[in-house]
């Protein structure tokens, strides 16, 4: 089930607490908005520190944290 959200005359829009919950969304995250083709597509990028450890073994923090900068500016 959807929920029915405005759109500001700047843009913007609030994610339902209830989605911001479930997702675990919090103030500063980012997001990625994709075009689905019939719609938008929103994903949460995960936090650097989330990302941390995930190839501790590979990745040293400074690589995990570059990387995810990366990302970040293709989008």
């Amino acid at each position: 089930m959807g929920s029915v959200v405005k759109v500001t005359r700047r843009g913007q829009t609030t994610i339902p607490i209830k989605l911001r919950e479930k997702y675990g969304i919090k103030e500063g995250d980012r997001l990625l908005i994709e075009d689905a083709g019939e719609g938008l597509m929103i994903k949460v990028i995960p936090r650097l520190e989330e990302l941390a450890g995930v190839d501790a073994e590979v990745a040293r923090p400074e690589e995990v944290k570059k990387e995810v900068e990366k990302l970040r500016e293709e989008y």
